[in-house]
């Protein structure tokens, strides 16, 4: 199979599984002519996870389709904030107020308006990024009410190796807690149990270029 049948397939998947999920189709480590066939396809939601990799494949093609949605799926250094403003569209890994603080400023400065998810550690794992579970809430306000920033939703990443529904039904609960209608949740190996919990946006790669 080719890689826009592998694409297709996933698609009419996630579509029967729900009207409601999109797919960001994660395309770290790819050349542009293997990029460039799904934008061939009508596909126009895609996911990064360094900000220099995105900003040297991407510029052009940003320039050229009007139409693509860059998301950044990756940790993000506070030094490369300035750099991911201005190429994506999405950060789904907002995990700290230094960087909500840039965002912010940056956003004060120009027309642009980002839409931000923040990345919970939904286990509370020492080695992961993440806002606890506990602070969630709290930071949420800080960014809405105080810097202004367009929250739409929490993205999670569930302990590796394990069954990830208990903790994608707590993020789910945790979204619902708080007003937030958008969840990044589901990877290659565990997007329709993500979207049975309710996933608006899941990142899937290698099952479309393998």
């Amino acid at each position: 199979m080719t890689i826009v049948d592998n694409y297709k397939s996933i698609f009419q998947k996630i579509q029967r599984l729900s009207k409601n999920t999109s797919l960001i189709v994660v395309t770290k480590n790819q050349p542009i002519e293997k990029i460039n066939s799904l934008i061939n396809a009508s596909h126009m939601s895609f996911g990064e996870n360094r900000v220099q990799e995105a900003s040297l494949k991407w510029k052009n093609l940003i320039l050229n389709n009007k139409k693509l949605n860059l998301h950044l799926i990756g940790k993000l250094q506070s030094n490369k904030a300035k750099d991911a403003f201005e190429i994506f569209d999405y950060i789904h890994t907002l995990d700290n107020e230094k960087l909500a603080l840039i965002f912010s400023k940056l956003e004060q400065n120009s027309k642009k308006k980002i839409k931000y998810f923040i990345q919970v550690n939904i286990a509370n794992e020492p080695q992961k990024n993440g806002i606890e579970v506990c602070k969630v809430s709290n930071f949420i306000k800080y960014c809405i009410c105080d810097l202004k920033l367009n929250i739409v939703g929490l993205m999670c990443l569930p302990p590796f190796d394990v069954d990830p529904s208990q903790y994608f039904k707590n993020l789910s609960d945790l979204a619902k807690e708080n007003s937030l209608k958008e969840l990044s949740m589901g990877m290659s190996n565990d997007y329709e149990c993500a979207i049975r919990y309710g996933s608006t946006f899941v990142r899937v790669g290698s099952r479309i270029f393998s």
